[in-house]
């Protein structure tokens, strides 16, 4: 670690950047921010206060790697989100009982939240959709999460064609598809009404497919 010239806090010095400042308390300071696009390719919002950082100090490496969200219309091509993301969708269907997981992802066209695929090798009926309930309340793909697709193993779930392959031929859509309402939401959301807007209120509805072969048969 080296420690910050300001703060006197470690740092790994192997970091890619580094910045080191102060944050008022938002009582004392905050300044008017926006309107910036997000993460979902639409603004989220106008201007509105929000607490400053004064910047003391940027360390970096040489030509560092700074991986983020860019505001742009998807896909974005934001590998970071997915791998941060699937790991805890992972734990939260094992820490449920649900056995068979052999792949989570969320795709990019989703801004790699709102489109969630599992794979799991079926082991008995019920199988997939227990997993794709545990899935869209769960932390790892709850927030934000608007589609859950549970797919067979032989299906890649980073692949988008192959997930719609599965979803278009192992699926029939009045028997295949669930929709859970009142979920895990955020102002972000570009589908939030202005009248739920008004209100705070920025629930929505998550829709389950089962893309899986029927275990029946």
């Amino acid at each position: 670690v080296i420690v910050g010239q300001h703060t006197g806090l470690p740092f790994p010095a192997l970091d890619e950047i580094v910045i080191e400042g102060e944050c008022p308390p938002p009582s004392v300071e905050r300044r008017e921010e926006g309107p910036f696009g997000e993460w979902t390719g639409y603004y989220a919002g106008g201007k509105q206060l929000e607490p400053v950082v004064k910047v003391k100090a940027l360390y970096h490496r040489n030509n560092p790697i700074l991986a983020g969200v860019p505001p742009l219309k998807p896909p974005l091509h934001n590998f970071g989100a997915p791998i941060l993301s699937a790991p805890v969708l992972w734990d939260d269907l094992e820490n449920a009982g649900i056995g068979g997981i052999k792949g989570v992802w969320q795709l990019e066209a989703g801004g790699s939240r709102m489109l969630t695929v599992i794979s799991i090798k079926q082991a008995y009926i019920g199988h997939a959709k227990q997993a794709g309930l545990v899935a869209a309340g769960g932390h790892g793909a709850g927030y934000m999460g608007r589609y859950v697709i549970v797919v067979d193993d032989d299906i890649d779930p980073t692949d988008i064609h192959d997930v719609f392959w599965a979803v278009c031929t192992r699926s029939d859509p009045a028997g295949s598809i669930d929709i859970i309402r009142d979920c895990w939401g955020t102002r972000l959301d570009p589908m939030v009404s202005p009248e739920k807007r008004a209100r705070k209120d920025y629930s929505h509805s998550v829709a389950i497919i089962n893309a899986c072969k029927p275990f029946a048969w």
